[in-house]
């Protein structure tokens, strides 16, 4: 059984403003699902329309099994979410904070306790959440997120503006919440490093469609067939000249050249070296996360 089914969702703000084209996403229970795009792929649109907040225009949504137009209220007392910025009160303590929220969803007293230990901000005291670095605000979301016992939670780049330290402490969350209390997370992003380390199943949109979806094994395997090398040389212009019969991307002053063996590769140092090319590194790049992500999406 799927906790997340979407079929042929489709949505645009306008005639010439198309978002979403016939998305088909299927969350496994019991999974944590990478949901990832380049930035205004869609993924945040279709988070949205999952959670209710925007009005579906063509497609089908079932959460939890039940269809989510006929069963809203009963769907959502069953999901955890934080979309974007963490909804606190920033002159207000955490504690404060987790009470209007255990007001509304009418949780028993010790649940603020449990989630602030789950999140790993039992110790705060009286500190005013405005006081918090951003990690800790967004583990401050997740806590309000999680305050009334859901089965699902949904994250829209939870990681995002996060320093190393504050990612890996979100990441080590969310697995174990997954882990130690079955907890289905669906989470968004366009960290691709980030997503490889926690998630058991990917989906890949791209200019409101759909590329790929399946487990990481599966995603991995689209790159048995060929490999990658990464070139840096002095002149990334005059090297995309001399290679421009291969297959490249350019990314962060490197260029990446797909091979179908590692023969090439020779051949290739050797044509720029040739035409006056400083070669400074030459590395095998496989089954990366981000050369699978840009092949889907070029």
């Amino acid at each position: 059984m799927n906790a997340i089914e979407v079929s042929n969702l489709g949505y645009q703000f306008s005639k010439n403003h198309v978002i979403l084209q016939n998305v088909n996403l299927n969350v496994p229970n019991g999974s944590i699902y990478g949901f990832l795009g380049p930035n205004g792929a869609g993924k945040t649109t279709t988070l949205r329309l999952i959670l209710g907040l925007l009005k579906r225009q063509t497609g089908e949504i079932s959460v939890l099994g039940k269809v989510l137009e006929k069963n809203r209220i009963e769907i959502f007392k069953e999901i955890g979410n934080l979309i974007e910025t963490p909804s606190i009160y920033s002159h207000l303590t955490a504690k404060e904070n987790l009470e209007i929220w255990r007001k509304i969803y009418q949780c028993p007293q010790n649940r603020i306790e449990e989630v602030l230990h789950l999140v790993g901000l039992e110790n705060v005291g009286s500190k005013k959440t405005g006081q918090f670095s951003l990690g800790m605000k967004q583990r401050m979301g997740i806590a309000i997120a999680l305050l009334h016992s859901p089965k699902l939670l949904i994250l829209d780049e939870p990681t995002n503006g996060l320093d190393p330290n504050g990612m890996i402490e979100i990441r080590d969350l969310l697995k174990s919440l997954n882990k130690n209390y079955g907890i289905t997370i669906l989470i968004s992003s366009h960290l691709l490093a980030e997503i490889e380390k926690m998630t058991t199943h990917i989906g890949v949109i791209h200019q409101g469609k759909m590329k790929f979806e399946g487990t990481l094994e599966a995603f991995f395997q689209l790159r048995n067939e060929s490999s990658n090398v990464r070139l840096r040389t002095n002149s990334l212009i005059k090297t995309t000249e001399l290679l421009k019969n291969y297959a490249f991307h350019v990314q962060d002053n490197m260029i990446e050249v797909k091979i179908q063996n590692e023969q090439e590769i020779a051949s290739i140092v050797k044509t720029l070296v040739t035409n006056d090319v400083a070669v400074y590194e030459a590395t095998i790049n496989q089954n990366n996360i981000e050369t699978v992500f840009m092949n889907l999406i070029n």
